[in-house]
């Protein structure tokens, strides 16, 4: 085992440690020393448990260990889904003191944490994320929740993990396609906060789509950071925490039109990125930098062709809108982020006019 990083979400007594190594599942790790009532529910999904299931429940020894096993992907990430877990506590007569544990990537991680923030009004949930997405986003934050079919994340409650680790050596069985999906996630916290992280990115991108440990421990510490530096500030996203929402509401929207799971999220994302910048009237020659940024990791930098009109009936459910105006996260530049129902409709329309098939 080896701990490369440990850092803190502030957030006075709900606060809590991210840890990042190699080898965490591998029984070095005594997670039960957090379980304050030794009754853990894990909750994985069918990908990821017979990889990683028994190892995390060897981490647990001494505590008492259940396990509800999900379907996978984007598409059972529902309020059925989510009453499977509540069942399984229910049938296990769990009390206000068991700890759900999240084994998976960002789907299990939100619905796990939904079922804690509901069952007995509130229970402790941790986060062991296996893919890039959710170690570097979805894990950290207390975000947590389930889709509509009329739009995604509608559902959910904030509520913060009592820590979250995150074990490197999980990326290895991460599919190709996933890990560039949360290189997306990464790409984003140098776009909207840190000019000096972007260009990083930009010297380093190859080695990370090429799996370096180094180098992708390095990239997950610092997207975490940036990410506990904003929710310590803004922890129910009243204000400056929208920006890490940046490339979401077009992304989103792709991923309601195409049908969730077609598109994975970090691919919607992207392109939805490469749009918000174009909106944000940056120079061309930044928007170049992120497109191609983004294009070395594998990502798409244009929205599918679903139709500008349904592109925009979906932005209407994003939930930065007020008084029924969109309001989008912009650049100033590189590296800084706003929020704002400000923008050029003309512009807007001509990027919704890019979706038209």
């Amino acid at each position: 085992m080896n701990i490369r990083h440990t850092l803190s979400v502030a957030l006075g007594a709900r606060s809590y440690p991210i840890v990042i190594g190699d080898g965490l599942l591998d029984g070095g790790y005594d997670l039960v020393q957090h379980i304050r009532g030794r009754h853990c529910m894990i909750v994985s999904n069918e990908t990821v448990a017979p990889l990683y299931l028994d190892a995390l429940a060897a981490c647990l020894s001494g505590a008492r260990v259940e396990s509800v096993v999900l379907p996978d992907g984007e598409a059972h990430k529902t309020l059925e889904t989510m009453s499977r877990v509540l069942d399984a506590l229910v049938a296990a007569r769990a009390a206000r003191d068991v700890a759900v544990v999240a084994l998976g990537g960002g789907v299990v991680g939100d619905i796990a944490g939904f079922a804690a923030a509901s069952y007995m009004r509130g229970v402790d949930f941790f986060q062991i994320p296996t893919t890039l997405l959710a170690q570097v986003d979805s894990s950290v934050g207390g975000k947590t929740g389930v889709n509509h079919p009329a739009g995604k994340n509608l559902i959910g409650a904030f509520h913060q993990p009592r820590g979250v680790l995150i074990d490197t050596q999980t990326l290895t069985s991460l599919p190709q396609r996933e890990l560039a999906a949360g290189l997306a996630e990464v790409i984003k916290y140098g776009a909207i906060v840190d000019a000096g992280f972007f260009a990083w990115l930009e010297t380093h991108i190859d080695d990370l789509v090429g799996r370096d440990p180094d180098l992708l421990a390095q990239a997950i510490a610092r997207s975490c950071e940036l990410k506990a530096e904003v929710v310590s500030e803004d922890e129910r996203e009243a204000g400056r925490r929208a920006i890490l929402n940046f490339g979401h509401t077009f992304g989103h929207a792709i991923e309601r039109c195409q049908g969730y799971g077609e598109w994975l999220h970090g691919e919607a994302v992207a392109a939805g990125m490469v749009m918000a910048a174009r909106l944000s009237g940056l120079p061309e020659a930044d928007v170049d930098r992120l497109s191609d940024l983004l294009r070395r990791a594998g990502l798409p930098v244009t929205p599918p062709a679903i139709g500008g009109d349904r592109l925009l009936d979906a932005m209407g459910l994003d939930k930065k809108v007020l008084k029924n105006r969109l309001r989008f996260v912009l650049l100033e530049q590189l590296g800084r982020a706003f929020v704002s129902s400000d923008y050029d409709a003309d512009r807007l329309e001509r990027l919704l006019a890019a979706a038209d098939a």
